[in-house]
């Protein structure tokens, strides 16, 4: 059997699946049952019915239309092998899901031989979709339809700079935050993923994170590329297998960034 390259349409589905599963349980108790994954460094990594039962929803339609694809999944693991594979978060973002703050997103990307080609995420409580059709990234929602563009030619003084949550600074301190954060306009915390988007969107100009699977950041690779941004490690390499990353809007600006980060 050859491996199919599904269409955007189809990331769409998978996303409307999503909705179903994570809208109904956002700011509501329905099926919505807490627990906790072990993770270093944290007393408390959450996961929820609407974790699991929107990823559970996704590999079925994925394994009934493309059955010859692998999946990755951060609730249920990879299953399958090839050069074509799914890398689902169907919750990124479950602490803000828990607060009722609506900046979590179900990321959904492809990979082709190990490098992002397709990706998407969805926002249901908010009505918006980004995603990125292999040419060029798009934005759907209150506002319309409309192509995105990182934004560019803006000086490091005047960036704003994301980073998730202020507590990795002082565990990585090999991480120069402190000279980047002096170096920039101002720096917001706690957008999570939403914070990637509004990257690709050209409202944020920097977002570093320090400690991503790979499935918090392939569906976004390519939307911020075919935005017209960058994407690497810190250490400048491909992001598909996460770890500190760092994403720009501007080539320039990233080159810049990653020397003080680094220095």
């Amino acid at each position: 059997m050859t491996s199919t390259l599904p269409d955007i349409a189809f990331l769409h589905e998978l996303a409307d699946l999503a909705d179903t599963q994570t809208l109904p349980r956002f700011r509501s108790q329905l099926n919505l049952h807490v627990g906790s994954k072990p993770k270093e460094g944290y007393r408390f990594d959450p996961v929820t019915d609407a974790d699991r039962e929107a990823e559970r929803v996704m590999r079925e339609l994925i394994t009934r239309r493309y059955p010859d694809h692998s999946i990755m999944g951060e609730e249920f693991g990879i299953t399958g092998s090839g050069p074509l594979q799914w890398v689902l978060d169907p919750v990124d973002g479950t602490r803000p899901f828990l607060c009722g703050l609506p900046v979590w997103g179900t990321l959904i990307g492809l990979t082709v031989e190990g490098r992002g080609h397709l990706g998407m995420m969805g926002q249901p409580f908010t009505g918006e979709r980004f995603w990125a059709d292999g040419k060029q990234a798009w934005r759907n929602g209150p506002q319309g339809l409309a192509q995105m563009h990182t934004r560019k030619d803006i000086p490091l003084a005047g960036a704003i700079l994301h980073t998730t949550s202020p507590e990795y600074i002082l565990r990585t301190p090999e991480v120069n935050f402190n000279a980047l954060d002096d170096s920039t306009l101002m720096t917001r915390y706690g957008g999570e993923c939403y914070a990637m988007a509004m990257l690709a969107a050209g409202q944020i100009d920097l977002c570093l994170e320090y400690a991503l699977q790979p499935y918090d950041i392939v569906a976004f690779i390519p939307i911020i590329e075919q935005a017209g941004g960058v994407v690497t490690t810190l250490s400048g390499e491909r992001p598909e297998s996460g770890g500190k990353i760092l994403a720009s809007g501007c080539p320039r600006l990233h080159e810049e960034a990653l020397r003080i980060l680094n220095s």
